[in-house]
């Protein structure tokens, strides 16, 4: 069974009811799995309006999570060191994720495609390799 690593963009759509990445979700999770890392929990929690926090913690307690292991660590500071030799600044949580997603070998879901440019990291075959986010 495949397992779908969902970046922190992916979950904030959800949470907003964006109807097309509310569809992939329920498709992908009828032969998949979804998981997201613990930084990506802790970027959804900072970010949670008055009101929302029921329905934050019920989506973030609906999936797998990843905890952050010394060899993840280990391949997000290689993966950040390795781009910064070629000009390319890499984020900190962004390079834990894609770390993650190569460790656990899982799918990386993200609409920020453009932050994940590790060709280890096997990416969701969105139609366009441009999508930033969803339409609204």
């Amino acid at each position: 069974m495949i397992e779908y690593l969902l970046d922190s963009d992916v979950l904030i759509w959800q949470l907003r009811d964006q109807g097309e990445t509310v569809e992939l979700l329920a498709s992908l999770s009828k032969s998949g799995i979804l998981a997201c890392s613990v930084v990506s929990i802790v970027e959804i929690q900072a970010g949670v309006r008055r009101g929302e926090e029921k329905k934050t913690n019920a989506l973030l307690d609906s999936l797998k999570t990843y905890d952050v292991t010394p060899a993840i660590a280990n391949l997000a500071g290689t993966f950040i060191r390795d781009h910064r030799t070629k000009g390319i600044t890499l984020d900190f949580v962004d390079s834990i994720i894609a770390a993650t997603a190569v460790i656990h070998g899982l799918t990386l879901l993200t609409y920020n495609v453009k932050h994940y440019p590790m060709p280890e990291v096997t990416l969701y075959g969105f139609d366009t390799p441009a999508v930033t986010q969803p339409k609204s």
